[in-house]
């Protein structure tokens, strides 16, 4: 930003979605005097996610007046004067929607002055306070990069530990002092948990090593009101959220569930804000790279997206109901799908290497069922010789089964997924070609049946089952297979 002090401490982040929430008895007026600037347009827009949503446009004339009016209430929350040259200052919306401002682009804050916004007011104070502790900081810092003294350092730390003492304390008191302001709610926001020092018995020896991160977790959210849709409209919403999910709550989906729900219900009594709360948390688990992330997606699709969100397409909400029957069963910790294949033995790969005649037959081989499969452990790989990848990763997979994961009584099923003569020449072509006799290949010429249990739209995939045929792992690179199998062995992981 050029030539523009900006609310400091905080990371700005604006949106392009538009939510309608806090909503008051009349409409807005916002007069306008911005010395040092005339004959323009200025935007009033607020703040969500990491783009400006515009409200409403000015047009400031030769003596730098304008005035936004609508009759419409704007919804709480932080705004933005937007002015040319990407120039910018931020003030409140809150229950004062009648007022005025001046300021000059020589120094935004230092400038600004309001009347009739008590909201406006109390935020001008505290960035201007914010203002004046910054120096301080900076000074400190400075004076830090240049001293060896220890004891010196040991001044300057605490010096610089009560400047945000400080900070804090100030907007205690902003929040004492103002408590139907939204300015308090959001200061107060701001505020990160004082964790308190843990329980210890009579030596003085810490009782539970786990309480501090429990108090952090149950008391996360206490200077944040997630279902104040006001805050929805500031640099803060999404990340406090995000940060709650990635950081504070173990990246197990059955914890996380149990917190998405508790969050989601929170939303309900503001409509956008449910919406707002549903999207964000929807997409984030659906691009999650962690293994088994899937079963939160699918457990918001189903509990709330497919019933609640009244914003979806038909369309997309018909698609999702079929992405959520077909993804339940294949979810970890479910029974892997009980499907048909077809077994076909060495020999007859061998003996069809340079016979044209008996490398089209499709009939060749024995039919049994997934569950008929005796093994502690079982690798279901589906492939085909026309994937890329499959190339490589198939005869790595091979590797490792002969060289290591046979001796430990462990099997592996490869089910090639092309069909009929083409598919027949190839497969065992590439059978050959690599030598992969030992372990269970299959396919089945007959039926696709399988193809849609399983929901094979790439290749290769890979599920690892146990001895029940329960899916304990699945997408897995064929790297991985000998390392989850030992961690499930090592510390008997049970689902």
């Amino acid at each position: 930003m050029k030539n523009t002090t900006r609310l400091l401490f905080f990371s700005l982040f604006l949106g392009c979605f538009s939510f309608y929430t806090t909503t008051f008895a009349q409409g807005y007026e916002i007069k306008v005097k911005i010395n040092g600037l005339h004959d323009t347009t200025i935007i009033l827009g607020h703040y969500l996610n990491k783009s400006m949503y515009p409200d409403d446009t000015a047009f400031l004339d030769k003596k730098g007046y304008g005035i936004f009016k609508g009759h419409d209430p704007l919804p709480g929350g932080m705004y933005l004067i937007y002015l040319p040259n990407t120039r910018y200052f931020e003030m409140i919306i809150g229950e004062d929607q009648e007022f005025a401002l001046e300021t000059d682009t020589a120094d935004f804050v230092k400038s600004l002055s309001f009347k009739g916004s008590e909201e406006n007011q109390v935020f001008l104070d505290f960035q201007r306070f914010i203002l004046k502790l910054r120096k301080e900081a900076d000074s400190l810092q400075s004076s830090l990069k240049n001293t060896n003294s220890i004891e010196e350092k040991e001044k300057l730390h605490t010096q610089l530990k009560e400047i945000n003492e400080n900070r804090i304390a100030y907007i205690k008191k902003i929040v004492s002092d103002n408590p139907d302001l939204f300015v308090a709610s959001f200061l107060n926001a701001t505020l990160d948990i004082v964790v308190p020092e843990p329980p210890k018995d009579k030596d003085g020896h810490i009782i539970d090593s786990t309480w501090q991160y429990y108090y952090y977790r149950n008391h996360y959210f206490d200077n944040f009101d997630v279902s104040d849709p006001r805050l929805l409209r500031t640099p803060l919403y999404e990340d406090k959220v995000m940060n709650y999910f990635t950081r504070v709550i173990p990246q197990i989906p059955d914890s996380l569930i149990v917190e998405i729900d508790k969050l989601i219900e929170k939303t309900r009594s503001d409509s956008n804000l449910f919406r707002y709360m549903l999207i964000t948390l929807f997409n984030h688990f659906g691009k999650s790279n962690y293994m088994g992330m899937d079963a939160v997606q699918i457990h918001i699709a189903d509990k709330y997206y497919i019933t609640d969100s009244w914003w979806s397409d038909p369309k997309f909400i018909s698609d999702l109901k079929e992405r959520v029957e077909k993804t339940k069963p294949l979810l970890i910790g479910k029974i892997a799908p009980d499907v048909e294949l077809v077994q076909v033995p060495a020999d007859h790969f061998i003996k069809a290497e340079h016979d044209s005649v008996l490398k089209k037959f499709p009939h060749a081989g024995t039919q049994f069922r997934l569950h008929q499969i005796e093994s502690d452990f079982l690798v279901l790989m589906f492939w085909e010789v026309d994937c890329g990848h499959c190339k490589t990763s198939v005869p790595k997979m091979y590797e490792i089964f002969e060289n290591r994961l046979k001796e430990k009584g462990i099997k592996v099923l490869a089910v090639s997924t092309l069909f009929g003569e083409d598919g027949k020449v190839k497969w065992t072509d590439f059978v050959n070609e690599h030598k992969l006799y030992n372990w269970i290949n299959a396919w089945n010429p007959y039926s696709y049946d399988y193809k849609i249990k399983y929901d094979i739209l790439s290749t290769p995939q890979i599920y690892l089952l146990d001895k029940n045929k329960k899916i304990i792992a699945k997408k897995i690179a064929v790297e991985q297979v000998e390392d989850i199998i030992d961690a499930f062995r090592k510390n008997e992981v049970t689902l």
